[in-house]
Order: structure tokens, then C-alpha cells, then sequence
């Protein structure tokens, strides 16, 4: 072989084996996102992107090398709400109907992953880890909602409740899917459950 075709061959070595890394990837963002992450074997990712289980084993050694690639291509293709936009927002009322649009707008868009993550989260060790990242950006989002409103006494356990019920996919899911609202209708009902958490309580009122 010349030494001029090495590099050439090289290179096309690379590609090939890049292109094959992302293939398995893909493959796993895909059963993730329909069967599950705790329903999802490495032979079952092998077999979906139309490789040997010794080739899979070759770029990922284990489930946890495999699921931090799935995680981060995933993240990358579904980054959630911008944060940094709801903190130029100074009315509190219209900075968290902003955020729960925008946030129930990328549920919508990632219900099936998201749906078996929060599932899978209880069970396996790998989405427990990685899944970490969202519970961040949601105590983020809740500190950043509770900004401005009034708070006393009771009316904070209340208020910080309320935003922290509207913020959760499973209320958005319950809202959507089994009362059929749509995500508008869900933000703006949600939006008043806050604003009204934060009023003045009823002389006599507990809890």
C-alpha cells in the first residue's frame, strides 16, 4: 500500500466506525422512546441497528456507557425550555404562563421518552443517574416561578406546591390526555391554580 492511500483509508476507517457509534445510538434513543429504558436489552440495540453484539460491545462495554450516549444525543435533539428567556420576565402571572406554554409544548413533544423515563426512573440505576439533570432544571424552574409572588406564612407552602404541581409532566399528561385540554387551556388553568395559591386565605383557614 502507497503512503499516499493510508491517510485516505484511515480517514474512510473513521467515518465508518463514527457512522456505525451513531447507528447504535439512534437505535437505543429509539427503543428508550417506545419499549423503554428498563425494556431495552443490548441485544435488542444490536438488532436494531443491524450490527454484531460484538461490534455494540466494541464502542459501548456495558448498558451504562450506551445509556450516557443515548442520554446526551437525546438532550442535544430535545434541549428543554430556556430558562435565562423566563428571568427577563418581571410580572410573576405572565412568567409562569410563558414557562408552562413553552414547558408543556416540549412535553408534548417528548411525551413517549419522557412517559418511560419518569416510569423507569424508580427501577433502573442508569435512568436514575442520568435523569438527575432534570430534577435540577425543575427545582431551577420552581425557584425562578416563585420569584416576585407574595409570600406568607401558609401561602408559600402553597404557592411553592401549586408551581411545583403545574410543572410536573404527569400534571400536564392528566390535563392533556385525560381531561383533553389543550396545552393552552392546561397553561392557563394551571396558571391560575398558582395565582390564586397566592392570595389571601379566608380568616379561619388551616393548612
Amino acid at each position: 500500500m502507497s503512503n499516499e492511500k493510508r491517510p485516505y483509508r484511515k480517514k474512510k476507517r473513521a467515518e465508518s466506525e463514527a457512522e456505525t457509534r451513531r447507528r447504535i445510538t439512534e437505535s437505543a434513543v429509539e427503543l428508550h422512546g417506545t419499549v423503554g429504558p428498563s425494556r431495552t436489552s443490548m441485544s435488542a440495540v444490536a438488532e436494531r441497528a443491524g450490527v454484531r453484539r460484538s461490534t455494540l460491545y466494541r464502542h459501548f462495554p456495558d448498558e451504562g456507557a450506551l445509556f450516557e450516549a443515548c442520554s446526551a444525543h437525546w438532550a442535544a435533539a430535545n434541549p428543554p425550555p430556556d430558562l435565562t428567556a423566563w428571568i427577563a420576565i418581571e410580572d410573576p402571572d405572565e412568567r409562569t404562563r410563558t414557562a408552562l406554554e413553552e414547558l408543556y409544548a416540549y412535553y408534548r413533544r417528548t411525551e413517549s421518552m419522557m412517559a418511560n423515563l419518569i416510569r423507569d426512573e424508580r427501577t433502573n440505576d442508569h435512568v436514575r443517574r442520568q435523569f438527575r439533570s432534570y430534577h435540577a432544571y425543575m427545582d431551577l424552574a420552581g425557584q425562578e416561578l416563585v420569584r416576585g409572588r407574595r409570600e406568607r406564612g401558609q401561602s408559600r407552602v402553597r404557592v411553592a406546591a401549586a408551581i411545583g404541581h403545574a410543572l410536573a409532566f404527569t400534571a400536564w399528561r392528566s390535563l392533556v390526555r385525560d381531561q383533553g385540554l389543550g396545552n393552552s387551556q392546561a397553561a392557563e388553568l394551571m396558571s391560575g391554580l398558582v395565582k390564586a395559591a397566592g392570595g389571601t386565605r379566608p380568616a379561619g383557614a388551616r393548612g
